[in-house]
């Protein structure tokens, strides 16, 4: 265990900045976002959770995946441009790493790897943040998680007053300590990282039961709960947008008329579109069924496809929803049932 003077916070950064392209919670008007930095100035990591997850760093929100040109006689398809350095990502809520671990098992796996992903994900170095004090909205602990959670970083940030405790986690990690701005930690730095995570899971909600609702839901096909929920809904998008671990996308030709480009856009299965099959049928014609679908993706399909529910309980779609669902009511009535 090591750690940092919060003082020396800036002068860590700025030298990352040497060698790594950055990328940091940064607050843009009143939202917290990551984006890349260019200052250390511009990390914020005095913050609860993020608007927006870090998704994007690895699935961007809209992705070229080639370029081509037309000749007379053939097309010269050009790839995206290598990314040259490695990267860091700083100050992650550990729920936010859980979600990337998710869609490792979606995009990164040994078969068939997604390479846009596949390349982003191997060159980045991630450095979680703990979560001292847990938005009211978050239920990580109803889903595996925790505030404190370690699994997937390189390093670990623990607040601790007027230093940031850093446990280190794997060699990725370590590479980025310099012996001029880490110290050994003390024993009474320990002990106040440990009453700093026990005051954390004291704010936690009382978990929610979900063991059984894989179970649940296998028998809710024809649930008339999918029809009161889509009364609601109003098919914005904005719960699978803010999701860390929503994955759905779309992929188009954008052409301009001698060359043109093939993009990848985050896309989501709360809209019409999204299942509309070239012969004009949709197997999931009304808000109904997009709604089994999501709640049956996140809770049910998930478990069978990568072992684990496709929700990290970080809150954002609860906080974001225009017409106040709440998926914790949902699971609770789920269950109820």
């Amino acid at each position: 265990m090591k750690k940092i003077a919060k003082a020396d916070m800036g002068r860590f950064i700025a030298r990352l900045l040497e060698q790594y392209m950055v990328y940091a919670p940064v607050q843009v008007d009143d939202a917290i976002q990551f984006q890349e930095i260019t200052t250390p100035s511009e990390a914020y990591l005095d913050y609860q959770n993020s608007t927006k997850s870090p998704k994007g760093v690895f699935l961007p929100q809209s992705e070229v995946l080639f370029r081509y040109n037309k000749g007379p006689k053939q097309v010269t398809v050009t790839p995206p441009e290598e990314i040259k350095k490695e990267r860091v990502l700083l100050g992650v809520r550990g729920c936010d790493v859980r979600a990337t671990l998710l869609l490792d098992a979606i995009f990164n796996t040994p078969v068939n790897p997604d390479v846009y992903y596949e390349e982003k994900r191997g060159k980045t170095i991630i450095i979680g943040l703990a979560c001292s004090e847990p938005p009211s909205l978050c239920f990580c602990t109803s889903v595996g998680g925790t505030p404190f959670d370690r699994k997937g970083s390189d390093l670990f940030l623990i607040d601790i007053s007027d230093a940031y405790l850093v446990d280190v986690l794997t060699d990725k990690g370590e590479k980025l300590l310099d012996d001029t701005l880490f110290r050994d930690a003390t024993a009474a730095d320990l002990e106040l990282a440990r009453k700093r995570e026990a005051e954390a899971l004291e704010q936690m909600p009382p978990p929610l039961e979900v063991k059984q609702l894989k179970d649940k839901l296998d028998g809710m096909v024809e649930s008339p709960l999918w029809g009161t929920l889509a009364e609601r809904c109003l098919r914005c998008g904005i719960c699978a947008y803010l999701c860390p671990s929503c994955y759905c996308f779309d992929i188009v030709d954008e052409d301009y008329g001698s060359s043109g480009e093939r993009v990848r856009n985050w896309d989501a299965c709360m809209f019409s579109l999204y299942s509309l099959e070239t012969s004009g049928h949709n197997p999931r014609p009304t808000g109904s069924e997009r709604w089994r679908q999501r709640l049956m993706h996140k809770f049910n399909y998930a478990i069978g496809q990568c072992g684990d529910a496709l929700c990290v309980g970080c809150g954002r779609c609860v906080q974001g929803c225009p017409v106040n669902i709440d998926i914790r009511k949902i699971v609770t009535d789920v269950m109820a049932s």
